[in-house]
């Protein structure tokens, strides 16, 4: 009997000193219903500055960019803004001249353009609808003279042949545009999901607006065509991307 007192007084002061171990530690038990946030950085609107006038504008929540970010012109009108949601950029960054009008409205979804940016005259009036898919260029394109009218009439890639198949085992492709452009890049390739997609296409190289695609024979069969694309810069400085199948006699040429 004995004994089973010195067991009772045992264990009662283990679970005192376990309690008074616990109190203090800031540790919840399983299942409490408190649970705490920590601020895990700067929430508000800070300013970056170059010497007395501000360049930026970019508010924080919790250290992340949440909200409106501006961008400024040396003269402090604003240049520039974008919407941030969870460090990211949505919905529409959108761009001004210096005399407030706006410029440009470039569609984001999750920091990617996506979408159709415009661009607009002083006036107010439409300019220019350009695609991106995925933060690449797809070929559509609209331009709009300062009176309204749709631009029509962009150039087309002309094709110029030199058939030395039988004699030299060589075929060789001359590009130029129609309006005689130099501001013209050429690409050997395709579209991809109707993206430009430089990573899946090969550089031509050029000289005065004018390219050439050297084929050889391998007697091996291939393809019985090449694609090619034009990125020419357009007068109102944006790039149209035109493309040409080039169809070919023989099916071994690479």
């Amino acid at each position: 009997m004995k004994i089973f007192s010195n067991l009772s007084v045992l264990s009662i002061m283990i679970l005192i000193i376990a309690g008074c171990a616990g109190k203090g530690s800031g540790k919840k038990a399983p299942g409490n219903d408190t649970i705490t946030v920590p601020d895990t950085g700067y929430s508000g609107i800070k300013q970056y500055m170059s010497g007395n006038r501000i360049i930026k504008e970019i508010t924080f929540r919790n250290g992340v960019r949440e909200g409106l970010m501006k961008t400024f012109y040396p003269g402090g009108q604003v240049y520039q803004t974008f919407w941030y949601e969870n460090g990211l950029r949505e919905d529409s960054g959108r761009y001004y001249y210096t005399e407030g009008q706006l410029f440009r409205t470039t569609p984001y979804k999750h920091d990617t353009i996506d979408g159709i940016q415009k661009q607009y005259y002083r006036t107010g009036k439409l300019k220019a609808r350009i695609g991106y898919s995925k933060g690449l260029r797809t070929p559509y394109l609209e331009e709009f003279t300062s009176d309204g009218k749709l631009v029509k009439g962009y150039p087309e890639i002309i094709v110029t042949v030199n058939d030395g198949y039988k004699s030299k085992g060589l075929y060789s492709i001359s590009l130029a545009v129609s309006d005689k452009s130099t501001k013209v890049k050429f690409y050997r390739g395709e579209f991809t999901d109707n993206r430009f997609d430089t990573s899946f296409v090969k550089p031509v190289n050029s000289v005065q607006g004018i390219a050439r695609i050297d084929l050889r024979k391998t007697g091996i069969p291939g393809n019985n065509y090449v694609g090619v694309i034009g990125a020419v810069v357009t007068p109102f400085g944006n790039r149209n991307l035109i493309y040409k199948r080039i169809d070919l006699p023989y099916n071994d040429l690479k």
